[in-house]
């Protein structure tokens, strides 16, 4: 069988056999990281999201690059003054399955940077050429407390005054002309000078901890990896048998068992 193994066609199968495993492999393993990720974010909601705030100073400070690793969903306070002309539409964004627009308005701290607020999340209006009312940001030195997120990438669409399609920081940055903190923060609550809770649009639903099927999956591929050559050994097995031809000689018989004295006076 071993000269058989080694033609050209089951050599071919082989390498066949040995790619489909080294894809399973990678494919198990990019699974695998999927389940890490969100595993660590799961982690970091958990922590996180119901803890006493924190102020924002302390988590990413003036003049930071970016947030930090540990620096998502942390539950954060700050205090400053919308700007009047700091509001922005997020288009496409679904909550419990219909979609709408998240409302960002921008933060002006006591130090003069800026921090934008995801306020929360309104329905499409009738026609896609009108936007919904939103409540307008509260006037005035306001408290606000919300969650860390990172900014998100450009998807460079070209979109009417006042509208995008992710919640692109650098663009925030150039229209309003204000230096940004490099995240934006999920409102939870807020708090005007006299007391008072202005209106504001729809809160965002909490963040899903779900981790999902990628486990499973990362382990159906490596348990995939060997079929390949399983399913080699099996048709070269049957081609060798059928080599061999019916004149073959059969498989020499078992010995029968010896049977111990002991064995027939039990019976």
């Amino acid at each position: 069988m071993w000269r058989l193994l080694f033609t050209r066609r089951w050599l071919t199968a082989l390498l066949v056999a040995a790619v489909f495993a080294t894809a399973c492999v990678f494919l198990g393993r990019w699974q695998w990281g999927r389940h890490l990720d969100k595993t660590h974010r799961k982690h970091q909601i958990e922590t996180y999201y119901a803890a006493p705030p924190s102020p924002l100073d302390d988590i990413v400070p003036a003049g930071a690059g970016s947030l930090p690793e540990d620096g998502q969903w942390r539950h954060v306070s700050m205090e400053g003054s919308y700007l009047p002309e700091g509001r922005f539409m997020v288009r496409n964004r679904p909550q419990r399955v219909t979609y709408g627009y998240e409302v960002l308005d921008v933060l002006r701290l006591s130090g003069g940077e800026g921090v934008v607020v995801d306020r929360g999340w309104v329905q499409n209006a009738e026609r896609a050429d009108i936007l919904p009312e939103v409540p307008p940001a509260p006037s005035g030195p306001v408290e606000v407390t919300g969650w860390l997120r990172p900014g998100e990438e450009s998807r460079g669409r070209d979109l009417p005054a006042g509208q995008l399609a992710s919640i692109d920081l650098s663009e925030v940055s150039r229209v309003t002309g204000l230096r940004l903190r490099p995240i934006y923060v999920v409102l939870d609550a807020e708090r005007t000078a006299d007391g008072g809770t202005p209106p504001r649009p729809t809160p965002l639903l909490p963040p899903s901890t779900d981790t999902g099927p990628h486990f499973a999956y990362a382990l159906q591929w490596w348990g995939a990896a060997p079929v390949g050559f399983a399913i080699v050994f099996v048709y070269l097995r049957r081609e060798y048998r059928d080599s061999l031809g019916p004149d073959a000689p059969s498989p020499a018989p078992r010995r029968p068992r010896k049977t111990r004295i002991w064995d027939e006076e039990d019976g």
